[in-house]
């Protein structure tokens, strides 16, 4: 693909501005007002996140996830704790959020340390997952090579005929992350990329600051 392509996929962002005056008090509030928004403008996979750890040599690595759950101590998803994002997150608990609203020229871009949820949160969400994704979290060697589609297909059948009928709970190498903020920076792409940028940030002393960014 030639430079003069990449030219013509050029657009202009006009879907809005952010100020100062409009921005909520604290970023959950005004994480949950742009997200409405998302939900209204019909996107797909609203809650789709770009994920982004590193392992403890620094290199880093980045795929897709879903939240699932945020309050005022921060952004919830669950995964394979034996995955890549697992195996990084627990030697490097640190990482940061894209949420890549395209459609609406908006991103919502966080930062911050990484814990483990409660065992009684994640057996709480994980009632909640249709059956087939409870059992594809059994058969799942998550981010390992497998010989091909066989043999995960195979692994499934036989977490589903050992469960049969009964409940299936989480696996012990399954559960949430919690992703405790110390940025939410809310970007609002404006004309001639003088995008809108205003950041809450937490200082030392745990007081959450709002500045605005050069774009």
């Amino acid at each position: 693909m030639s430079s003069g392509t990449f030219d013509e996929l050029r657009r202009e962002y006009s879907g809005g501005t952010l100020d100062e005056p409009d921005l909520a008090a604290d970023w959950p509030t005004q994480f949950g007002r742009w997200l409405a928004d998302t939900v209204a403008a019909g996107l797909p996979e609203p809650n789709a996140m770009v994920l982004a750890t590193a392992d403890a040599a620094g290199r880093p690595s980045c795929r897709t996830v879903l939240l699932k759950g945020y309050d005022e101590h921060g952004f919830v998803f669950f995964t394979n704790y034996e995955s890549r994002k697992g195996t990084e997150l627990s030697a490097n608990p640190h990482a940061s959020l894209v949420f890549p609203w395209f459609a609406i020229f908006r991103q919502v871009i966080v930062t911050g340390p990484v814990e483990r949820t409660s065992r009684e949160e994640t057996e709480s969400y994980f009632a909640t997952r249709p059956r087939g994704a409870q059992l594809g979290a059994w058969a799942s060697p998550q981010s390992r090579p497998l010989p091909g589609r066989a043999a995960l297909e195979t692994a499934w059948r036989a977490v589903e005929d050992r469960f049969g009928a009964d409940d299936v709970p989480p696996p012990p190498h399954w559960g949430g992350f919690r992703i405790s903020p110390v940025t939410v920076e809310f970007w609002q792409g404006r004309v001639s990329r003088l995008h809108d940028r205003l950041r809450y940030r937490r200082d030392d002393d745990g007081q959450w600051l709002t500045e605005r960014l050069a774009p």
